[in-house]
């Protein structure tokens, strides 16, 4: 008789922070397995969940190929449509119910879960540790103006009014992504306050990238899991997560495209050398970063 699942760990972190690689990354380990974007903290209801994904679809392709992916084995166009029906029968259900379902496909591994829409209010990260009493939050960091600079170059499917990218002080309002990286902060580091530090790791993303080994070690320790090499170098090979690549036409992404499209663990120096001064590049008013911006920065190791 299988055990109960344990509490998934999930990812919080501004988009184009990493999250896709190191969901994959972690979920590489023989004791986890690592979701697309499921959404399912996203609203209360499936019902309401499929009203939301009605207006943005791509929001529902992370849970389309995962729920082909583990019970047809195969992400194709006709294993996404049956998912389809899968998750259309569940219209009257509440939507942690169908987390639930998904953990327990996948028991014994433990779930890594990284949907961005989690971190965009502290109502979503509030349901996912009620859900979950037992969860592991990994809180994962990127420097403000790499990440701002990463949304405003290749992000344009993210809509900035969505993620609260917009400064309101200009007329018209002018898109600002310090605004989310730093409301989206806020609404992680509320729900971490009330947690023992005992639940929760926080960690530069440039860090892990750039020294896989020893983070990865250390998560993984701290998740209780397996730390022999064997495990440890499966967990260096985000590639071979069944996620790590574009799906069909009906459910293309559920991660961030730029990682579908380049998923391997690529071998770096270390992060570039940020500053925390001067004009974003992405504002054209000449505008830097507000000091409250910059201090959270500065807590986080960044200058």
């Amino acid at each position: 008789m299988s055990h109960v699942p344990r509490g998934p760990l999930i990812i919080l972190a501004p988009p184009r922070s990493f999250t896709s690689v190191a969901s994959a990354m972690i979920g590489g380990h023989p004791q986890m397995y690592g979701l697309p974007e499921v959404n399912l903290f996203l609203t209360e209801t499936m019902a309401e969940r499929e009203g939301v994904v009605a207006e943005m679809p791509l929001l529902d392709h992370g849970l389309l190929r995962t729920v082909a992916q583990l019970y047809t084995g195969a992400q194709n166009v006709r294993t996404v449509a049956l998912a389809k029906k899968w998750i259309n029968a569940r219209y009257s259900a509440s939507c942690v119910p169908v987390f639930r379902e998904l953990m327990v496909k996948i028991n014994p591994q433990r779930a890594v879960d990284k949907s961005m829409t989690t971190v965009l209010s502290c109502e979503r990260l509030q349901r996912a540790h009620r859900a979950f009493p037992d969860a592991r939050f990994l809180h994962l960091l990127r420097h403000p103006l790499a990440q701002g600079e990463s949304l405003w170059r290749g992000g344009g499917q993210i809509a900035a009014d969505w993620l609260g990218a917009l400064d309101h002080s200009t007329d018209p309002p002018t898109v600002d992504y310090q605004k989310s990286w730093y409301s989206i902060h806020l609404n992680i580091l509320t729900l971490l306050s009330g947690l023992p530090k005992s639940q929760y790791m926080r960690l530069q993303g440039e860090a892990l990238l750039a020294h896989p080994d020893p983070y990865l070690k250390g998560i993984a320790g701290w998740m209780g899991l397996r730390v022999d090499a064997q495990a440890i170098e499966a967990m260096k090979h985000p590639e071979l997560s069944p996620y790590a690549f574009l799906g069909p036409p009906n459910a293309l992404f559920g991660n961030d495209p730029k990682f579908l499209l380049n998923p391997a663990l690529r071998n770096g120096s270390g992060p570039k050398a940020l500053s925390l001064e001067g004009p974003l590049p992405w504002r054209d008013d000449g505008v830097g970063f507000s000091e409250e911006v910059k201090q959270l920065a500065r807590e986080f190791g960044y200058h």
